[in-house]
């Protein structure tokens, strides 16, 4: 299991990875962070927290995690391609627009816009895990969990709080 996150913009206040979030990460394989951080030491906190982080910057990450970490990110998760990026664009299209720009994968997760998003066609998906610390207009604080399985990947969302 691969626990999926993005947005966390962090530190803000007394802001913290809610607890079920700290656990779901802490028991994963391996955390994808689709950006958005803000400090760099929220990427050691995952990195202390699980044992790979794959992931990518966003728009208000800071100029050292932009140096660190790619703008996209192709990962293999049992035996499927995974694209990573953090602004996917306009909702209108987004799904035959990522499809366009990562050809090769069976799926991409994306953030920015903090709103829960899964879509599927043809057996191409798309997934936005929301954030675990800043809902905006999303019902929820949330994060994601991605499952390899013989028939493919399985995405999830995690409600938090």
């Amino acid at each position: 299991m691969i626990a999926i996150l993005a947005d966390t913009h962090m530190p803000k206040g007394k802001r913290a990875l809610p607890p079920q979030c700290v656990e779901k990460v802490g028991a994963a394989d391996a955390v994808i962070h689709a950006g958005d951080f803000f400090a760099a030491p929220v990427l050691a906190e995952l990195r202390e927290l699980s044992p790979a982080v794959l992931a990518v910057y966003g728009n208000v990450d800071e100029e050292e995690l932009r140096r660190e970490l790619p703008e996209t990110l192709a990962v293999e998760v049992g035996g499927r391609t995974v694209a990573v990026v953090h602004d996917a664009g306009p909702a209108t299209g987004r799904l035959r627009r990522l499809r366009a720009r990562f050809p090769e994968a069976d799926a991409v997760v994306f953030g920015h816009s903090h709103l829960p998003l899964h879509e599927e066609e043809d057996g191409f998906q798309i997934f936005n895990p929301g954030s675990p610390t800043e809902r905006r207009r999303a019902p929820r604080h949330s994060m994601g969990l991605l499952h390899p399985t013989p028939a493919g990947l399985r995405f999830e969302h995690v409600w938090l709080g």
